[in-house]
């Protein structure tokens, strides 16, 4: 059946935790709110499989053929992230061990280790008696494989994976102590038997171990899943196969890498903030994972085609996983704004995903996350949480005729080892990352109204008229080789402090950073200033910079500003260096909120970029989807106020048409397609 013929809306569905008659009354529900998908099975392997080898697969039969009566699709799921007691207790050796070397134990999710081969044969054995009896299920739309791969261990098993692991990489110990600079400390290895995970030690790690490590669990966690996928796969080529990505600095996945082996991009996304800040979170994961999506498309060989059933456009997506109407925070969750729920969801479909989906359908009444969000809150269907759900079912229902690509001429390099690099405790400072550079890029331009997509290094840049680099503390000579093409083809490069400093092992380039684009960006830096958490640098252009400081020395740029005051006075903060037909810039220091904007805004201005919406009032975002004969724009109203914005077209939530403007109520939604005529 696939996926691809309607908007996905729905999340997901838990039946196993409530008796049958509930069954019923659910798809009822579902219909009422125009639900098109669920998930099905995530948590069940302790009720699909109670015993070793002994199946219960009545219930599920039940559910499936319910579900596809009532006309809703099935995402079912392998359940391999929450083996059943009886596992942990027939195989102890597979329960996770910390970096202190305990061992974890069952009550919980996650209580594997996906390097013990008693896992892996019992997680393997739970999806192919899934896929023998469903792959053939007319309810069956799609694969969902596990769910949030992210789990790490430091095990005896773990330990020989990684010895292995670091063979096929480095090839022999001379090449690994030459990675690891093992002359340091003391740490030079004469035998594989003496190399280990990176377990909890007297002082700081070694960085290309802990970098290493991250890699090794990516490749690893990633096998567990192709083993499953390639098995689903077999028992009925056209379903297509898909996992849910986790996301967070925690997560040793390199999600770019993974999107080449799924059918399907799918994000789970949870904003951590309760302000605005909201909703710039929700851009920036939109965008990362049309990024990853179109990153695995441009690896897809030109004659292929999309994957059976799914999407056919380049960057289509799926959010596979929210929150309806809380904001699950550190200390507490924030109930949603009446609207915000539509307002999250149709930005994740402005930037591309092919629907929106939540967790979970009914909330529970008991459990660990007992309180977590729920499209049927505890309250029932007769409540403002389920009235906002068919409102949303209803909206996206309208939005079937979307298509195309997201508008951007603007692109960030995203990269999953800096941001590992960059978590070591042996940095200059503790408030330094690659994510959070990303963010504050992301942000500044957000706000600045211009479209971006996310890009992984070597991909084709091709339209791209800014490229920004945020913090890309490793770069190799191919990527720096990279950066030089699009720069002296004619692009405009922004880079910030910390980019191109380390190689790939994370070893400090020496001669000076910014290491491998100390030519391409015409600047020496010789010496870095951290700063305290609440300190600050001026410029002489009137703007602030935080976190970081540094010594430059020009060798080719231009100053485009200077900093103002203190130690570094007169010294270049922001420069431009001429490089063939195009122009690379560099950052020096984090710069706060309106200055980021300011210079965003005068770089990509420069470069030839337009915001998407130039005429969309501060506080109203703009969202514009493209194909070859027409074009869609997403209006999203951030503020308390009614706004105006010029448009013409027909308003598809409303099916009404607008001839000069389109008034967005506070927090109001409007989606046109437009007419240029």
């Amino acid at each position: 059946m696939g996926i691809g013929d309607r908007l996905c809306y729905g999340g997901d569905y838990n039946p196993e935790q409530w008796p049958a008659r509930v069954w019923a009354e659910d798809v009822a529900l579902m219909r009422q709110a125009r639900v098109t998908l669920v998930t099905v099975g995530v948590f069940a392997w302790s009720r699909l499989e109670p015993a070793p080898g002994r199946y219960t697969f009545d219930w599920l039969d039940d559910v499936l053929d319910l579900l596809h009566t009532g006309g809703i699709r099935v995402a079912l799921a392998t359940p391999t992230a929450s083996p059943p007691p009886w596992f942990s207790l027939a195989h102890p050796g597979a329960l996770p061990v910390t970096a202190d070397g305990v061992r974890l134990h069952h009550g919980s999710r996650d209580t594997y280790c996906a390097a013990t081969p008693a896992y892996r044969t019992a997680a393997l054995r739970i999806a192919a008696a899934l896929a023998d009896r469903y792959a053939h299920h007319p309810a069956v739309a799609l694969w969902h494989v596990h769910n949030e791969y992210g789990t790490t261990c430091h095990c005896e098993h773990t330990a020989r994976a990684f010895r292995r692991w670091l063979t096929a990489r480095h090839g022999d110990l001379a090449g690994l102590n030459d990675a690891w600079v093992t002359s340091f400390w003391g740490q030079h290895y004469s035998d594989w038997a003496q190399v280990s995970t990176p377990r909890a030690t007297q002082y700081l790690a070694n960085p290309g171990q802990l970098l290493d490590f991250r890699r090794f669990w990516s490749d690893t966690l990633l096998a567990a899943y192709t083993e499953q996928r390639d098995r689903l796969r077999a028992a009925n080529p056209a379903i297509p196969v898909t996992t849910n990505y986790v996301l967070g600095d925690w997560v040793p996945v390199d999600h770019a890498r993974w999107a080449t082996e799924v059918d399907l991009v799918a994000v789970d996304h949870y904003p951590s903030a309760v302000d605005g800040a909201a909703e710039e979170q929700t851009a920036l994961v939109a965008d990362l994972a049309r990024g990853w999506a179109r990153h695995a498309a441009g690896r897809r060989p030109v004659t292929a085609p999309p994957p059976a059933g799914l999407p056919g456009t380049a960057g289509a997506w799926l959010l596979m996983e929210s929150a309806p109407n809380q904001i699950h925070t550190a200390g507490r969750m924030h109930t949603k704004e009446p609207g915000r729920m539509l307002r999250h969801s149709l930005g994740h479909v402005a930037r591309g995903s092919h629907g929106a989906m939540f967790f979970q359908w009914r909330a529970p009444a008991g459990g660990a996350e007992r309180f977590h969000s729920a499209l049927v809150p505890h309250a029932g269907p007769d409540s403002r949480v389920f009235r906002e759900a068919v409102e949303l079912g209803a909206a996206l229902d309208r939005l079937g005729e979307v298509r195309g690509t997201v508008e951007a001429s603007v692109a960030l390099v995203v990269d999953a080892a800096s941001g590992w690099a960059l978590r070591h405790p042996g940095l200059p400072s503790t408030r330094l990352g690659h994510h959070e550079e990303v963010a504050a890029v992301h942000r500044a331009l957000w706000r600045a109204g211009f479209g971006c997509d996310t890009v992984t290094a070597g991909d084709p840049l091709d339209g791209y008229r800014l490229l920004v680099l945020p913090a890309l503390y490793l770069v190799d000579d191919a990527t720096a080789g990279w950066l030089s093409g699009y720069v002296r083809g004619g692009g405009h490069l922004l880079a910030t402090y910390l980019s191109g400093a380390a190689d790939e092992h994370a070893r400090v380039r020496l001669g000076g950073y910014p290491g491998a684009l100390r030519d391409l960006l015409g600047v020496l830096a010789e010496e870095f200033h951290p700063l305290a958490d609440d300190d600050h640098v001026r410029l002489d252009d009137g703007g602030t910079g935080r976190i970081w400081a540094e010594t430059l020395r020009l060798s080719g740029a231009d100053t485009v500003a200077s900093y103002a005051g203190g130690v570094l006075d007169g010294r270049p903060a922001v420069t431009r260096h001429r490089a063939g037909a195009g122009a690379a810039w560099y950052v020096s220091t984090r710069p706060d909120g309106a200055t980021y904007r300011g210079l965003l805004d005068t770089v990509a201005r420069t470069a030839g970029v337009a915001p998407v919406c130039a005429t969309a009032p501060e506080g109203v975002e703009a969202v514009r989807r493209r194909d070859e004969d027409a074009s869609w724009l997403f209006l999203f109203n951030h503020t308390d106020r009614e706004q105006r914005v010029p448009a013409r077209g027909v308003e598809l939530l409303s099916a009404k048409p607008v001839e000069a403007a389109v008034t967005l109520p506070p927090g109001g939604v409007a989606v046109l397609r437009e007419r240029t005529g």
